[in-house]
């Protein structure tokens, strides 16, 4: 791994914003070369795989919108991006060492025209307020829900624009079970649209409510969705991986699910989690003044 991703660990500053918020915005998480090496990546995939038929890959859904999970293999350019310098620090800052790629899906969102008048209640039939990971949130029996995961999505086309299909979050609601949207709304009171410059990235706790918003600008909205979780839980999609497994570093094949055994995902050994071997190596080295230096404010590297 990349030890110039020790120049991003998480801040104390930035944990408190996350604690707080229940999300991040990393900008300029991707610069101007690796956004063009991505998005071709992401264009290449779309053209190879949408539907023929343009329709939704979602229920009531758009025409035309494309969610793909299984992606990693498939270009370079999603493999890099799982142990991203700039951002996967504050994943392990955030979860710790025991974790892995559970989710990644890849999403195109083009425009859909709508009639003068009708955008509000076409916005408020495809708004879907929700917190991630489905049954989690109805057989846990806790409250407030635990986090056990969080998700990055990089935004690869401008999602200043308005009305561009932007996510939407409820700031500060990751530790509520409910969520009321008052009657004749779209949204609850201080929902807002996330926003960021192409190649922004949002790091969110999957408990945070959130939502997805009709695109009704001129732009296609492009971006990647990668979640991770701890070790032990299961895998949310095939990730058809395996095979990738003798070409990578002992860190990116934890990343992508290798393990020593079941039970090492429990009580991990040393080859299980090479990112914990390789975080006490960073550490001590810094201890010993041989190290490179950690980002200023940043926490030390998790236990």
């Amino acid at each position: 791994m990349d030890p110039h991703c020790l120049d991003h660990c998480l801040t104390e500053k930035e944990s408190r914003q996350f604690d707080s918020q229940g999300y991040l915005m990393v900008e300029g998480a991707l610069d101007a070369s690796d956004l063009e090496r991505v998005t071709r990546a992401v264009d290449s995939l779309y053209g190879r795989h949408r539907a023929k038929d343009n329709t939704s890959a979602f229920a009531g859904g758009p025409p035309g919108l494309f969610s793909q999970t299984d992606f990693i293999r498939e270009d370079k350019a999603f493999l890099d991006l799982v142990d991203w310098p700039r951002v996967f620090p504050k994943i392990w800052g955030i979860l710790g060492w025991n974790i892995y790629l559970y989710h990644a899906h890849c999403d195109v969102t083009p425009p859909v025209p709508v009639a003068a008048g009708a955008e509000s209640t076409r916005q408020r039939a495809y708004r879907a307020w929700h917190q991630d990971s489905m049954r989690v949130n109805d057989e846990i029996e806790v409250h407030p829900r635990p986090r056990l995961s969080v998700k990055v999505a990089y935004f690869l086309t401008d999602t200043t624009v308005p009305d561009c299909g932007n996510m939407w979050v409820y700031p500060g609601s990751q530790r509520m079970d409910d969520l009321h949207v008052p009657d004749g709304e779209v949204d609850p009171p201080s929902a807002v649209p996330v926003v960021g410059k192409p190649g922004t990235a949002i790091i969110f706790d999957r408990r945070l409510w959130h939502s997805r918003s009709l695109n009704t600008s001129a732009v296609t909205r492009k971006g990647v969705f990668f979640g991770y979780s701890y070790r032990w839980l299961q895998p949310k999609d095939d990730m058809n991986v395996r095979q990738l497994y003798p070409t990578l570093d002992p860190i990116r094949r934890q990343i992508l699910g290798d393990a020593l055994c079941a039970d090492g995902r429990y009580a991990p050994q040393d080859g299980d989690v090479p990112l914990r071997g390789w975080l006490e190596q960073r550490q001590r080295l810094e201890t010993a003044g041989l190290g490179l230096g950690r980002q200023a404010g940043s926490a030390p590297p998790p236990r």
